[in-house]
């Protein structure tokens, strides 16, 4: 054991991080072109898990306009 405690209100605490309209737009690009200049070795999961990602937060931001 590592001897460091979480204390409420932490990170640590597995909620969500609440973003900013800004916020989300900014890790959507940054994201794509994480995407974007991934080689071809890498492995499919992290190729699957990452557009998710993607696309998930593609259509957070969608459903945030409309």
């Amino acid at each position: 054991m590592s001897g460091f405690r979480s204390h409420a209100g932490q990170h640590s605490d597995r909620m969500p991080i609440k973003r900013s309209l800004d916020e989300k737009k900014r890790l959507l690009v940054q994201l794509k072109e994480q995407q974007a200049a991934m080689k071809p070795w890498v492995a499919d999961t992290v190729k699957s898990s990452l557009a998710k990602r993607i696309a998930d937060l593609e259509a957070e931001l969608k459903g945030a306009r409309g």
